[in-house]
């Protein structure tokens, strides 16, 4: 668990449904409760800033943070690819094709699209060519654009036919996944009764295991192209991994978000 990563988390789960700013020593203590030094989240805080994805304001001598646009589309699309992740898909959900050259002066737009790409279940065939189980075409289109690289990609839907077992094999590394989604019950399960209810948990306690919840699932999407089950039979972990983090995400949203409001609180000047 990484500072950085574990900010986008609190931003997307706490601030993004609320819209509203967070003074910059509430989420310092925040990142404290999950082992996090001042420092470390200082220096997390400002690495947000200069990627662009927080907007850091003064009032009087307090300091606070904002999402920005670019971060509000992030969140937007990890939205999407979070909670739909082990949910049916249209029939006919064809698969997805991006073929780019970017030019060498395009480095930083390569990586972030690359790095976007994985989230979305895209694996890489080769450098250029990455592809996807279903048909992400839309997603991918936005992608392009928002990077100003769409003039240097082709993206197309496709039927596999043959050899689909060793493309898989070159685009997905799946050893292990199974077992990451069976951690994840092992850890979280002894909170979600048999009826799907949450067990009752101080706000303190509330907010951190919804927290770490929502954090390491936010990491199966990169790892899970939801592979057909004859290519890939993971429907069995996977549901069950769904079915406690959502029941967590619902079950504990209010004592979360209470805990986070009176720690992220602005103090009131004596």
């Amino acid at each position: 668990m990484q500072p950085q990563d574990l900010v986008i988390t609190l931003l997307g789960t706490y601030v993004r449904p609320v819209g509203a700013a967070v003074w910059s020593g509430g989420l310092v203590e925040l990142l404290s409760e999950f082992g996090f030094s001042e420092g470390a989240a200082r220096v997390a805080l400002t690495r947000l800033v200069r990627r662009g994805l927080l907007a850091r304001e003064r009032s009087g001598r307090l300091v606070f943070y904002s999402v920005t646009e670019r971060c509000e589309r992030v969140l937007a699309e990890g939205d999407g690819r979070i909670f739909g992740l082990g949910h049916a898909r249209p029939a006919g959900d064809g698969w997805t094709i991006l073929w780019h050259q970017l030019p060498d002066s395009r480095r930083l737009e390569h990586s972030r699209l690359h790095r976007r790409l994985r989230f979305l279940g895209f694996g890489s065939v080769q450098d250029s060519v990455w592809v996807s189980p279903h048909d992400h075409v839309d997603e991918v289109t936005r992608l392009l654009d928002e990077l100003g690289v769409a003039a240097f990609a082709t993206v197309f839907v496709a039927v596999p036919g043959a050899g689909v077992d060793a493309l898989v094999a070159r685009a997905w590394n799946l050893s292990g996944l199974a077992e990451r989604y069976d951690a994840f019950c092992s850890e979280f399960s002894r909170y979600v009764r048999r009826n799907g209810s949450v067990t009752r948990m101080s706000d303190l306690g509330a907010f951190v295991v919804r927290t770490r919840a929502v954090h390491l699932f936010r990491g199966f999407p990169s790892l899970d192209p939801e592979l057909p089950e004859d290519i890939a039979p993971l429907g069995r972990a996977r549901g069950k991994a769904v079915a406690i983090f959502e029941a967590l995400f619902e079950g504990l949203r209010e004592p979360a978000q209470r805990h986070f409001d009176a720690v992220a609180r602005a103090p009131v000047p004596a």
